[in-house]
């Protein structure tokens, strides 16, 4: 009986599978790089004013008064929200405030109203509180009065204290509770029944709702979902962001403008809404 011969097994060409494989990694790369310009031309004032700000960090000092990126920046948000009102927040840390001098952002953008901080914790009081309230009365700006929440500490004694020391009027803005450190002695569930504790006495006391300031991302994580009744005050600084958000009534868009008059850099704000809406913000 022949022996069949042994069939040589066929070798199959592996040359459309590289082709396909090929194109499948040019289409990546290419839907890639339309990705990455894209992002670089929508971001694109955002990330130079990053790489200017990083200069300006490693060569230029604090105190410079020269003009800088975050001054270009704010004026450029400024511009973007004419429709709506500017102001600043102070504290003992801007030293002597020259208020004769303070009539606007950059010799352009009008001034509506400042923020001030009163109190600290349990017992701690702004040592620039009394002075800076006066004044800012007699400049016809609206005022607000804000306490600087301590979360490890007694929130009635806190709420006290912020009474005490803050002879809000009418035409004042509803009281602010700062809140912007997490406790390290309690848990954050414990906090929040401080928050709600310290709100409800302020409001009992001058008959309204405070209003809430915290930074953005701890706002979303720790707050929002909880206090839903409150007026809200939001910082967020980043040099990516240039309009305000739904979900905020006030804006810090920065900690780094100027104002004449303040030798400090001022923290700055902007108020979603006209001198009509800011009345839905004041004490009657």
């Amino acid at each position: 009986m022949a022996v069949p011969k042994k069939r040589k097994p066929v070798r199959r060409s592996t040359t459309r599978k590289k082709k396909k494989t090929a194109v499948w990694k040019w289409h990546v790369l290419a839907y890639s790089l339309l990705i990455f310009c894209f992002v670089i031309f929508h971001y694109r004032d955002g990330i130079g004013y990053f790489f200017t700000d990083l200069y300006e960090r490693i060569f230029k000092s604090e105190d410079s008064k020269e003009v800088t990126v975050h001054d270009f920046r704010a004026m450029e948000i400024l511009d973007k929200h004419t429709n709506h009102l500017f102001g600043f927040d102070v504290s003992h840390y801007q030293y002597d405030i020259n208020w004769k001098e303070i009539d606007s952002l950059y010799n352009k953008f009008a001034i509506d109203y400042v923020f001030i901080r009163s109190t600290m914790g349990i017992d701690g009081v702004d040592d620039k509180f009394d002075y800076n309230w006066k004044k800012a009365k007699s400049r016809l700006l609206v005022r607000g009065a804000y306490h600087y929440y301590r979360p490890d500490e007694n929130s009635t004694l806190q709420a006290q204290n912020f009474i005490k020391n803050s002879p809000l009027e009418p035409g004042d803005f509803f009281p602010v509770l700062d809140i912007e450190e997490l406790p390290k002695e309690q848990s954050v569930e414990k906090m929040r029944e401080g928050i709600q504790n310290w709100l409800t006495i302020v409001e009992k006391h001058y008959g309204v709702k405070p209003i809430i300031y915290s930074g953005a991302n701890y706002y979303r994580h720790h707050i929002k979902d909880y206090f839903p009744d409150h007026k809200v005050w939001i910082a967020k600084y980043s040099l990516f962001s240039e309009k305000m958000n739904n979900d905020w009534h006030f804006w810090q868009f920065t900690d780094k403008g100027t104002v004449n008059g303040i030798e400090t850099k001022v923290d700055l704000n902007i108020f979603k809404g006209s001198r009509y809406d800011l009345k839905q913000f004041v004490i009657q």
